[in-house]
């Protein structure tokens, strides 16, 4: 038995890990807004073309994808950027995985942050794979840590939580009964956007805030499109929603926080379907546009993607930029 920190790190990101294995990557075993539809790629754009516009046009405008699965997002990205800017662009992929072999030699790929970054740092459902430990109450109502078995998934609970972990509970999960603790990914992203001089830093995931902590924790796993239990083997994606408040209160510098839904809505997402009088004067363009339409719908859905949250930091000259999003 091991705690949950340690068993999420070996079964993600160990030798054997989840993410690290040579098959399809993430995308073959969930579904996430990169993957729904090149839609969330051009919305990006928009907020890519404000942050630069916020700097005034650097010579160099780093675009650093943290957690970038198989290169994805900055190959959609790559593709679409205008010429003046794709001139000036600098990708790099930040992934434990090794180098896609059909990714684009132009992008960088590394297993680090860069430092100095003037430009944008994304990172899309990376937080919620931040291994963390989890803890319980025993019969007694003292809080300890919960102990796994990597290969069966089992659990039990083992000693007292420690300083830190009950520093952060009373805090940001005040909540009694089972809980994640949290600051783990407080240190990720706030090391992350320490990296970013000049610019944004954007984390886009599933998350809580403090005052609907959910009572049992949302610690789960998923295989092959289907959601089944956090067995830490490496046979599976283990995730746990992100306390975003305390991972935004954690970065210390200006940040917005708004739900997808909204900021897609603010980039030029909505998901309107195309008028009538399209499909009688131009019945490919309507359809093309029920296509965008249905991949619109799905970014922005209160119930599913559109649920998640975007935090997006300010950092140096971009805060002092205006309707960034």
């Amino acid at each position: 038995m091991t705690g949950w920190r340690q068993a999420m790190q070996t079964g993600l990101y160990g030798p054997d890990g989840f993410f690290v294995r040579g098959d399809d990557g993430p995308a073959g075993h969930f579904r996430t807004s990169v993957h729904a539809s090149p839609l969330f790629a051009g919305a990006l754009l928009r907020l890519i073309e404000r942050i630069d516009e916020a700097l005034g046009r650097p010579k160099v405008f780093d675009l650093v994808d943290v957690g970038a699965g198989r290169g994805e997002l900055l190959a959609t990205l790559a593709a679409m950027l205008p010429a003046g800017l794709a001139k000036r662009a600098r990708l790099t992929g930040v992934e434990v995985a090794p180098r896609p072999a059909r990714l684009d030699r132009a992008i960088a790929w590394r297993r680090e942050v860069p430092d100095g970054i003037v430009g944008l740092l994304i990172a899309t459902e990376w937080l919620d794979n931040v291994p963390l430990d989890v803890a319980d109450l025993d019969d007694e109502g003292r809080l300890r840590k919960v102990l796994v078995d990597p290969v069966t998934g089992a659990e039990t609970l083992g000693g007292l939580v420690d300083a830190a972990d009950l520093f952060w509970l009373r805090r940001w999960w005040p909540t009694a009964g089972r809980a994640e603790i949290g600051w783990p990914r407080d240190a990720a992203w706030a090391t992350a956007v320490e990296r970013v001089r000049s610019g944004c830093a954007l984390a886009v995931d599933y998350g809580h805030l403090r005052d609907a902590r959910p009572a049992f924790g949302t610690l789960t796993g998923f295989r092959a499109g289907r959601q089944v239990p956090p067995v830490p083997d490496g046979s599976c994606d283990v995730t746990a929603h992100v306390a975003m408040d305390a991972v935004a209160n954690a970065a210390g510098t200006p940040y917005r926080m708004i739900r997808q839904r909204e900021a897609l809505r603010a980039l030029g997402v909505d998901g309107a379907r195309p008028p009538m009088d399209l499909a009688r004067t131009d019945p490919g363009a309507y359809v093309r546009g029920l296509a965008a339409a249905g991949a619109a719908a799905e970014l922005i859905e209160p119930a599913g993607l559109g649920s998640h949250w975007w935090l997006l930091h300010s950092v140096g000259a971009a805060a002092r930029g205006s309707m960034l999003l």
